[in-house]
């Protein structure tokens, strides 16, 4: 082979290289930032707790086949037993689900008309009022949270203005209720709710409701008819951007909630930083991961079938 057919055969494998290594830096990242960690909380869910540091027991022994026997025979699913066994998780578990729930129904009726507004306002406004639903994103999320218990308490703003006002004569106690929770929910994930509607619903061809209020149907019947379903895509997404990570709310809930407000996330840090109990901890982070995995793996099903569909 000549030293030219040589060189074409190095750039050859240097650019199928270069291409192999496009696709695969994406999967070394999520395993070197995934599934690591997640194998190692697994690991440690499995352990046991301990008075020393780190807290639990056993630890991993990687020379010597007794040693690495000795390992896996100390693992046992005791963590989880406890955590199916004591009604505070399970409770925990189902109001953090219940919370999110409520609060993604919230977020999209509020975000809905929200998105619709700037979708069907001048094209030159559009860029401002998209600035200004993504300006408190400019300001740190937990200052953002403490202004509302400004606002929320007894001698706050709200209950100033009310007065003010004649609205109210006894001042509202809506701080360390749900409520106050269900109103910092919505305010901070808003965005997360109206920017996906705002991009499905700006696409929308007006025509297609002209041409059904020709045919007929009334503006309310053409927005049911074209622009909801148009809008199921944005619908999905915005709300499992807000539903993923309200189940795993902790800051929120610890402000402005009260004691009875109950949510895993909160549970998960009193377990990790108050008790201690690390294995009892990280079999509660994998049970919150296999709750946010499920509307994941259903929304795939349902896309894909969808996908099937349309062809």
């Amino acid at each position: 082979m000549t030293q030219a057919g040589r060189e074409g055969v190095r750039a050859g494998l240097a650019t199928r290289l270069a291409g192999a290594a496009v696709p695969a830096l994406p999967f070394l990242w999520l395993v070197v930032f995934f599934l690591v960690p997640f194998v190692i909380v697994v690991k440690i869910s499995l352990s046991d707790p301990a008075s020393a540091m780190p807290p639990y027991r056993p630890l991993f022994a990687c020379c010597g086949w007794e040693q690495v026997r000795g390992f896996i025979e100390g693992l046992d699913f005791e963590s989880f037993e406890t955590l199916f066994g004591d009604d505070l998780y399970v409770r925990a578990a189902a109001s953090s689900v219940r919370i999110a729930a409520v609060s993604t129904l919230l977020l999209l009726l509020v975000g809905f008309p929200m998105a619709y507004a700037m979708a069907r306002a001048p094209v030159r406004w559009r860029p401002a009022l998209v600035a200004v639903v993504i300006v408190p994103f400019w300001t740190s999320f937990l200052i953002r949270v403490y202004a509302w218990i400004g606002i929320l308490k007894p001698e706050g703003l709200l209950n100033q203005s009310l007065a003010a006002l004649g609205i109210a004569d006894a001042p509202l106690m809506l701080l360390n209720t749900e409520t106050a929770v269900y109103i910092g929910i919505v305010y901070a994930y808003l965005p997360f709710m109206v920017l996906p509607l705002y991009a499905v619903l700006e696409k929308l061809d007006p025509s297609l409701l002209e041409a059904a209020e020709d045919l007929g149907a009334p503006g309310w019947r053409a927005f049911w008819s074209v622009t909801v379903p148009l809008a199921v895509p944005g619908v999905v997404a915005g709300s499992l951007l807000c539903f993923i990570p309200i189940v795993g709310e902790f800051v929120i809930p610890d402000l402005l909630g009260g004691s009875e407000t109950l949510m895993i996330g909160r549970t998960l840090w009193a377990e990790f930083f108050s008790n201690r109990d690390w294995p009892l901890a990280s079999a509660v982070a994998i049970v919150l991961l296999a709750i946010l995995v499920i509307p994941i793996v259903i929304y795939r099903d349902v896309e894909a079938r969808r996908m099937e569909g349309g062809r």
